[in-house]
């Protein structure tokens, strides 16, 4: 049965370049791959309709031709699907979600565009052989991403990570292997002491850029106030503990990031 893997994201952020590189590396793996290129469908039928009503239109198409051309491994479809309305019509079997940049050339799209809560696979930079590579990888072994398990022992992460940086990401990595996931908890302290200049939004957007695709589904974040204090009864079954680190590590400073950013 064919396979539909969905290379999505705004104009402009590598679709087509990565839908061309990955169907070269399925193919040099043996397999068979048919590509829809969303500029060339709308050539075809001669549909540049780009309201909401023609893009499921488009949508819908492609998913339909998809279907009828089912002599393949894989068909990879490139187009914008900036709505989960979309992308639900295209029904993909594997989501890329290209991440690279964050405003493309049309303001109507940008306007339109949804982030996917739910993606397979999230490249953040334009480097198509190396991630049309590390997907070709998991197509072929049918390997799925990890899925984050709200009812599993998870580690609590708590900061403000004014910006994230090297040394949150070894913090990070040591956390995980206590067990296997983590919850990364945003405090939402922009502005605060005079300092703290980062949105939370910009806050998780660095995280996911630095943690994608190594970490997907082993962590997520949550957004909380500015907790100062945690406390709990006798007997709850938690522990807590400072994590040490070497001097490469702990050196690390985000007071000196933000005031080499000239943001101190």
């Amino acid at each position: 049965m064919t396979q539909r893997i969905l290379i999505m994201g705004l104009p402009g952020s590598g679709k087509t370049t990565l839908a061309r590189e990955l169907r070269a590396q399925l193919e040099s793996a043996g397999k068979v791959v048919g590509w829809l290129n969303a500029d060339e469908i709308r050539e075809q039928y001669n549909d540049w309709d780009f309201s909401e009503s023609g893009r499921i239109r488009q949508a819908r198409r492609m998913r339909e031709l998809a279907d009828k051309l089912s002599a393949y491994d894989y068909m990879i479809a490139d187009f914008v699907a900036p709505l989960v309305e979309m992308r639900n019509v295209f029904k993909a079997d594997w989501t890329v979600w290209m991440d690279t940049i964050r405003e493309g050339r049309y303001a109507d799209t940008n306007a339109m565009f949804v982030e996917p809560d739910v993606y397979d696979f999230r490249v953040p930079e334009q480097n198509a052989e190396k991630w049309a590579d590390f997907i070709k990888e998991h197509l072929v072994d049918n390997r799925r991403r990890p899925t984050f398990d709200w009812k599993k022992e998870t580690v609590q992460m708590l900061g403000r990570w004014q910006p994230w940086h090297d040394g949150h990401r070894a913090l990070f990595e040591r956390l995980l292997k206590k067990t296997g996931q983590v919850i990364i908890q945003v405090r939402d302290v922009q502005g605060w002491q005079g300092s703290n200049p980062f949105e939370v939004e910009r806050v998780r957007s660095f995280i996911r850029r630095d943690l994608d695709p190594l970490y997907q589904g082993q962590y997520e974040i949550q957004v909380v106030p500015n907790i100062v204090h945690i406390g709990w009864g006798r007997g709850v079954g938690y522990s807590a503990g400072e994590e040490v680190f070497d001097e490469s590590i702990t050196d690390i400073s985000a007071t000196k990031i933000r005031k080499e950013l000239g943001l101190q």
